[in-house]
């Protein structure tokens, strides 16, 4: 522009414009090029105003998951009974309709910057002030100690404390007045100290699972000898209040093909984004029977450890819960963030899916955490392992690139899932970034790869063109793929299958000149609009080098996130489609049984389903799948 107009004035300096043949300068010629200029200036600039918006977007929608709860209110405060001064601890009356007195416990600073029920210390003051209460009155199943979420972790369990002369279990059943909501029934774990798990027992501690939020609960608590003769019949109703999170309470579904029965247990949805800081617990007709209250981030897993579970509280922070809702143990993992995945490695030890706080390298290290010492110890960072590739084939991500909102992270991995194997020290990663599945051997000492499930052509002329497993059949590749898991010994020595989530999205943001060839295939590159995701189930024969595909079925597709994972004691699948926002139980050959669509921003992260015996219900107790 400056060279136009410096040629512009030297023309008017001569009293003429050069090819005009009047004389004159040629005003409108100059004035259209300006404008032309100014509207090419103003694209460029809504371009990069656009492009700025879109990565703030971005950037705030990511930025959630890392959000600390600040507000752990009481919901359904009613009136003050007295205050603990031992413990901290306000007594109120719940402000519930109810023919039961249930009681809500408020410690002291819940109001303060800082506070987190996540905090021994805390559930240590709340289980001082239960025990005085448990002793002060002779609690039976009549007039027991009811108590609204004493620990802080879940908006609408009940907590219930009794004795009964003999040895007893309880069952129970919850009813809602409502056509739409069918029948919960359980027998309760029991969770009294030295009482822990007994079938029949004359002291009873449990949560009270299956009360439906914003509804009228009919509740029979029915008290069995161990002869099995039924000795009392206890109801009462209770109004719980709503959902904390303001999440619903039903779900839409639909009936699939298939005739087989849903598995026994409750889906649990780990990670709604809009809703971090929740876990939502269903059954088999969409009624929600549990809200699990964390720090914030979502659950990502759940795993058990003895009769507790251990879940992810935050983004910094792996907490252990039992069967009441206690917290006990909270592990803060340092300058570590979680991401995506955590699972077992050993007895008393997990491994988890991390980044290093404020690294420009995301998502690239596998850290373990000692369960009972708390210790945290990297095992691998793979920008280090992988650091050839790193420096010649990788980039930052730009806000032209397709996962534009990570712009100027150096995403270049993205691992998504992880499963230990303790016959070799090894573990088997997820990257949806390269879409290939790894393996890395001696994580304890000298981390080695040993293979990879991929494209061969993404790899060649890398240091690592070599690791490629032969594909055994002619299929598609997965692409993007989540939720990689160890799926049982194959036929073979050595042998194994893996059960994947084919998320069938190619995507690359970190790395320039390289696109598959999707020709023939239904793969997308869109991240809203594809054919069809996929389940794959891989038998992978490391001595002879090679992977097959030996099971794989259709799910409505999901360019990014979502899972596939076994449900408790059946062969059928729960599927998690994460972009479509829903999930499904499909039977052993891949027909869809039943499939329920729910409400978030973007994406839901995971769905399981587990039985929840021995932590909130007995062994001989499950949630009824009827209907």
């Amino acid at each position: 522009m400056a060279t136009i107009d410096e040629h512009d004035t030297a023309a008017r300096g001569a009293g003429h414009a050069p090819n005009s043949p009047n004389g004159q300068t040629p005003r409108p010629r100059r004035r259209k090029r300006k404008i032309a200029l100014g509207v090419v200036c103003g694209i460029i600039a809504l371009v990069v105003v656009g492009v700025g918006i879109a990565v703030f977007v971005g950037r705030s929608f990511t930025a959630q998951e890392t959000v600390v709860r600040s507000d752990w209110s009481a919901s359904a405060e009613g009136e003050l009974i007295g205050h603990d001064d031992q413990f901290g601890i306000s007594l109120y009356t719940a402000d519930l309709a109810s023919d039961l007195i249930v009681a809500q416990l408020v410690p002291d600073g819940t109001d303060e910057e800082g506070f987190t029920y996540y905090d021994t210390a805390v559930q240590d003051r709340i289980d001082g002030t239960l025990d005085q209460i448990q002793e002060r009155v002779a609690w039976t199943a009549s007039n027991p100690l009811a108590v609204l979420n004493p620990y802080g972790t879940g908006s609408n369990g009940l907590y219930l404390y009794f004795e009964t002369d003999l040895d007893t279990r309880i069952d129970y059943t919850v009813h809602v007045d409502d056509p739409a909501i069918p029948d919960f029934t359980a027998t309760a774990q029991n969770c009294a100290e030295g009482h822990e798990g007994e079938k029949f027992s004359t002291v009873h501690e449990f949560q009270l699972i299956g009360l439906v939020p914003g509804k009228t609960n009919e509740v029979t608590l029915t008290v069995t000898g161990s002869f099995g003769i039924e000795r009392q019949v206890v109801t009462f109703s209770v109004t719980m209040p709503e959902t904390k999170s303001g999440y619903a309470t039903q779900l839409a579904s639909i009936e699939g093909t298939s005739a087989a029965p849903l598995s026994d247990g409750l889906f649990a949805a780990v990670r709604q984004n809009g809703y971090l800081g929740y876990g939502f617990f269903y059954d088999n007709n969409g009624i929600l029977r549990y809200e699990m209250v964390t720090e914030g981030l979502g659950l990502d897993r759940i795993l058990y450890y003895g009769d507790d579970i251990v879940v992810c509280s935050s983004a910094g922070g792996i907490a252990r819960v039992d069967g009441l809702g206690r917290v006990v143990s909270a592990y803060d993992l340092g300058d570590y963030v979680l991401h995506h995945d955590i699972n077992y490695s050993g007895e008393s030890t997990l491994v988890a899916l991390v980044e290093r706080e404020g690294a420009e390298s995301v998502e690239d290290i596998v850290i373990e955490l000692d369960l009972e010492t708390g210790a945290v110890t990297e095992l691998v960072d793979f920008t280090e392992l992988m650091a050839d590739y790193v420096e010649e084939y990788a980039h930052v991500i730009g806000p032209s690139d397709t996962f534009f909102w990570q712009a100027g992270e150096l995403d270049w991995i993205h691992l998504n899932t992880v499963e230990y194997l303790a016959e070799d020290d090894s573990i088997i990663v997820s990257s949806r970034e390269t879409s290939t599945i790894m393996k890395v051997s001696n994580v304890h000492a000298d981390p080695t790869l040993d293979y990879f499930i991929g494209e061969e052509e993404f790899w060649e002329g890398t240091p690592y063109e070599g690791l490629n497993l032969a594909q055994v059949g002619d299929f598609k590749l997965q692409y993007g793929q989540h939720s990689v898991e160890y799926d049982g010994e194959g036929p073979t020595q050595g042998s194994y299958y893996l059960l994947l989530y084919d998320n069938n999205y190619w995507a690359l943001s970190t790395r320039s000149g390289y696109s598959p060839d999707l020709a023939d295939t239904d793969a997308s590159t869109d991240l809203y609009n594809g054919v069809a995701s996929y389940v794959y189930r891989y038998l992978v024969e490391e001595e002879a080098g090679t992977f097959e595909l030996v099971m794989s079925f259709p799910v409505p597709y999901s360019s990014i996130v979502s899972n596939v994972a076994h449900t408790p004691e059946s062969t059928n699948y729960v599927v998690n489609s994460g972009i479509s926002h829903v999930f499904g139980e499909y039977d052993e050959s891949g027909a869809l049984i039943r499939q329920f669509s729910y409400d978030c921003q973007l994406q839901g992260y995971r769905v399981f389903k587990e039985s929840f015996e021995g932590f909130w219900f007995a062994d001989d107790g499950k949630e009824d799948a009827t209907s």
